[in-house]
């Protein structure tokens, strides 16, 4: 199982100095105006509320634009991710924002042992969970580093979303991959990435997992968290179905035909108690 992370480690490694070239992430907005903010954040500002004053962790932050955001919030921010090189760019997008944030490197089942004290937040964001082999471990260290009355915030793409078939060129919503955890990965090899780049990358293949909303919801719980939030949403932060989507603006996309047929992403929030 410790083959997955040097898998997707490289895979990740690769492709970040792509991720941080594209407009999609936005890099040179984030210098030119303090005020701008990742769509996804700005998307999660409304239930996040005011940060002023919190000390939070961003878990597996690739290369920062959220974690710099967080941070345009007000919190005190920690950026975590696994890749090196994801963690080169998210240090030069802070530098280049005249905002100091620590990024720690280190796999997200081992953040206890490289980070100190308590969080008031931890938030994760739009596409972590997937590769992820336990959703149980990953709410216990959720809920170690969270402080008493500290709150766990997640928007994640929905596991009805990674579950589906998404060869189709028709209007059919068809389930293909496994809807719950399975122990054994998911192991695709895609040639490109999720934004423009002409790179030919060497590193191709992926093991990835899906958690069904169930199994999300009882591993928080079962680590001592209390729910406090949780929300279904019609609209996704990329073109997950192309071809079959509409962008509706704000950097959101939704099914082009009946979007209500499906669970797009979700907000999850929880608190440890006090």
């Amino acid at each position: 199982m410790t083959d997955y992370l040097t898998v997707n480690r490289a895979n990740w490694d690769e492709r970040a100095p792509a991720h941080a070239a594209s407009a999609g992430y936005g890099f040179a907005k984030f210098a030119a105006d303090p005020a701008h903010l990742s769509d996804v954040v700005a998307f999660d500002r409304p239930l996040l509320g005011d940060l002023t004053g919190q000390r939070a962790v961003h878990l597996q932050c690739h290369i920062g634009t959220d974690t710099l955001s967080l941070s345009r919030l007000g919190a005190t921010v920690t950026g975590l991710d696994f890749s090196g090189e994801s963690l080169k760019q998210a240090r030069a997008l802070a530098a280049s924002a005249n905002v100091d944030i620590p990024f720690l490197e280190s796999d997200v089942y081992a953040a206890r042992d490289v980070l100190d004290g308590e969080f008031d937040l931890v938030y994760t964001g739009i596409g972590a969970l997937g590769w992820l082999p336990s959703i149980e471990r990953w709410a216990a260290t959720v809920a170690s580093l969270l402080a008493p009355g500290g709150r766990l915030f997640i928007r994640e793409g929905h596991p009805v979303l990674w579950s589906l078939e998404y060869e189709r060129t028709d209007d059919v919503i068809a389930l293909s991959e496994p809807y719950f955890e399975q122990e054994a990965p998911m192991v695709f090899d895609e040639p490109g990435t999720y934004v423009d780049t002409d790179h030919q990358f060497t590193h191709t293949v992926t093991h990835e997992w899906n958690h069904g909303l169930g199994e999300i919801v009882t591993a928080v719980l079962s680590a001592g968290l209390t729910l406090t939030g949780l929300v279904e949403h019609q609209s996704v932060p990329w073109n997950a179905l192309p071809g079959r989507m509409r962008e509706i603006g704000n950097g959101e996309w939704q099914l082009a035909d009946r979007p209500e047929r499906l669970p797009h992403t979700y907000t999850l929030q929880a608190r440890k108690p006090i």
